[in-house]
């Protein structure tokens, strides 16, 4: 309770107004009312857990979670981020952290992330699944498959984390079971043809996955 009034006190300096809900119940409620831009959900909730209201929000809605947990296993992380939350933070954190990851997740959602017929632009970089090109600055960049596939599971959820679970099925399409340090070597040959300024924006979140920022 202590935690919640403090950043409700940072956060409403920073313009921003908000609602405190004790109980997993009355969070799933309320955030899918629809006039909520953001939800900052603790996975240690009374009644239902956090993990199972994330689940719940984004079984009917997109609107952004960021995810708060004294849990640090990696298994947590992961699974709070494949059922759809946008970022995790564990604690012990600085509400002025809070604030800027709250202030960075709402600029992403007010742009627009996908384009018809599987076509994804962000920065100087296009992604074209229909014509399976890549192009960098107006460049074509040529990818392996997986490496073209991989990328595109980033563009499509730019800023949010993509597990290497995640990575691993939406590039390998026969179903097959790769180490985590299989992703890792594609991800660092997609960083060396994307060239230096656009490699930077593939980001490596450790113990957790990449995402593209």
């Amino acid at each position: 309770m202590k935690i919640a009034h403090v950043l409700q006190d940072y956060l409403a300096r920073a313009g921003y107004q908000t609602q405190w809900l004790n109980g997993g119940e009355a969070a799933t409620a309320t955030a899918l009312m629809g006039d909520v831009s953001l939800v900052i959900l603790d996975v240690m909730l009374p009644g239902k857990d956090g993990l199972t209201v994330c689940e719940e929000i984004r079984a009917r809605s997109d609107v952004p979670i960021l995810m708060l947990t004294a849990r640090v296993d990696e298994i947590d992380r992961l699974r709070g981020l494949d059922l759809g939350a946008d970022d995790y933070v564990c604690k012990p954190f600085s509400p002025r952290e809070i604030v800027a990851r709250v202030r960075n997740i709402l600029k992403r959602s007010a742009r627009p992330q996908t384009e018809p017929s599987g076509r994804y632009s962000y920065a100087d970089i296009d992604w074209d699944e229909q014509a399976h090109e890549c192009r960098v600055v107006g460049e074509l960049v040529e990818l392996t498959p997986i490496e073209f596939r991989m990328l595109g599971a980033l563009l499509a959820n730019p800023g949010r984390v993509c597990s290497r679970e995640t990575l691993m099925h939406k590039a390998y399409n026969d179903g097959r079971i790769v180490s985590g340090r299989t992703i890792d070597s594609h991800i660092k040959n997609l960083r060396a043809k994307l060239g230096a300024e656009s490699a930077e924006r593939i980001q490596s979140m450790y113990g957790v996955g990449y995402k593209i920022e």
